[in-house]
């Protein structure tokens, strides 16, 4: 028997959130071994008898989703999967994305694939959209078409000077192609110019490995270049696929390269941690210009995403906090993500409340900071319509 669609009407409106680092979703037809690849980080299938639903995000995506498709919650995965078919993408990215409450997206459009732009994601929702330009993919777009390292130095200088005129922010995956163990200054112009000839010599002779820029000299110089422009700068920290290695991306190796930014005025935001989180909330705590989140990390800890929270709220400012989903690929992604923010948030808060650690007006007041206040006033995003209520 199918359940209604939209979720229980007596539920009070919530106040609209700004998911400030997420990318778009597929826009065509999936099927169920491709869906599931979208709910680990893992490069490969799952262990023969094993499924990736059998994790804390398949169970919460098995939760939230199936009422929004008109389905019981909990529902097994194939019936799921068969109702999204019945559907299509374009229905379900529309019902799923327009129930999120999230009213402003930060998009990073560095990843490939069949992707929503920023503007559709956006239509889907009911909302707004802003660019967020990932680094090392603007530095390998603008190598393909480089000659030589004059060139391509040149080039990366335009690029980075054009995106900032448009774009919210910056993003570095940093972590990823090399660790956050790098050498925390500026590098010099020859070592800069060596390192690119160095690398389009490597690309010239073929292979995606050669593609992508992993030279630390270059990835320290496209965050630098980043940063006198003065926007925001996302790193990613913590968490994420095989193609990093998780010792490397521990957020206190970035310490002198916090200090040493600083004067440039660029804000650093620290992505997702886990399971460093503690000292992303850390260098918030004690550095005015960086902040944090916990990201995809509630996502993929669901049932347990409260307490994740609460070590990142244990330390960190409650206005150096912001929310994102991180989804990609599956507007299911962006129910699971804000779900369980708000959910890991109310009950956190509840309990403090009725405690008496906390005042309903602050807590109030820090939810709002959280969800969407840090985040306009980090990216400098306006003052949102006023709240009913």
């Amino acid at each position: 028997m199918e359940a209604a669609e939209q979720t229980d009407p007596t539920e009070p409106p919530l106040p609209p959130l700004v998911d400030h680092h997420c990318h778009g979703v597929v826009r065509s037809e999936l099927s169920s071994a491709a869906f599931e690849a979208f709910l680990t980080e893992s490069d490969a299938p799952a262990a023969l008898g094993t499924t990736f639903f059998d994790s804390q995000l398949g169970f919460a995506v098995r939760r939230w989703c199936p009422p929004l498709l008109g389905l019981e919650p909990h529902c097994p995965p194939a019936h799921y999967l068969a109702r999204r078919r019945e559907l299509g993408a374009r229905e379900v990215t529309r019902r799923l994305l327009s129930s999120t409450g999230i009213s402003e997206f930060l998009v990073d459009t560095g990843l490939p694939g069949n992707l929503t732009t920023p503007q559709e994601l956006a239509l889907a929702a009911g909302g707004t959209a802003h660019e967020i330009v990932r680094l090392e993919q603007l530095a390998e777009r603008i190598a393909d078409t480089s000659l030589t390292a004059d060139d391509f130095l040149a080039g990366v200088a335009d690029g980075i000077r054009e995106a900032a005129r448009t774009a919210a922010g910056f993003k570095s995956v940093a972590a990823y192609r090399y660790g956050l163990d790098f050498e925390p200054d500026p590098p010099g112009p020859g070592a800069v110019h060596t390192a690119a000839e160095h690398w389009l010599a490597r690309r010239g002779q073929g292979g995606t490995a050669a593609a992508r820029v992993t030279d630390p000299v270059l990835l320290r110089h496209l965050l630098w270049s980043a940063a006198y422009t003065g926007l925001p700068l996302q790193l990613h920290t913590g968490f994420g696929d095989p193609d990093l290695r998780l010792d490397r991306c521990d957020p206190l190796a970035l310490t002198d390269f916090i200090r040493a930014v600083r004067p440039t005025g660029c804000t650093l935001i620290l992505l997702h941690g886990y399971p460093y989180h503690r000292g992303a909330a850390y260098l918030a705590a004690v550095f005015p210009h960086v902040y944090a989140d916990v990201g995809l990390a509630l996502s993929h800890t669901g049932a347990r995403a409260g307490a994740v929270l609460a070590e990142m709220l244990e330390l960190a400012p409650f206005g150096k906090v912001l929310f994102s989903t991180d989804a990609y690929g599956l507007p299911e992604l962006y129910v699971v993500g804000a779900r369980l923010f708000r959910e890991a948030l109310t009950g956190l808060l509840t309990h403090w409340v009725a405690e008496g650690a906390w005042s309903r007006r602050d807590a109030r007041r820090v939810a709002a900071l959280l969800g969407a206040d840090n985040a306009r006033r980090v990216y400098g995003l306006g003052t949102p319509a006023p709240r009913e209520g």
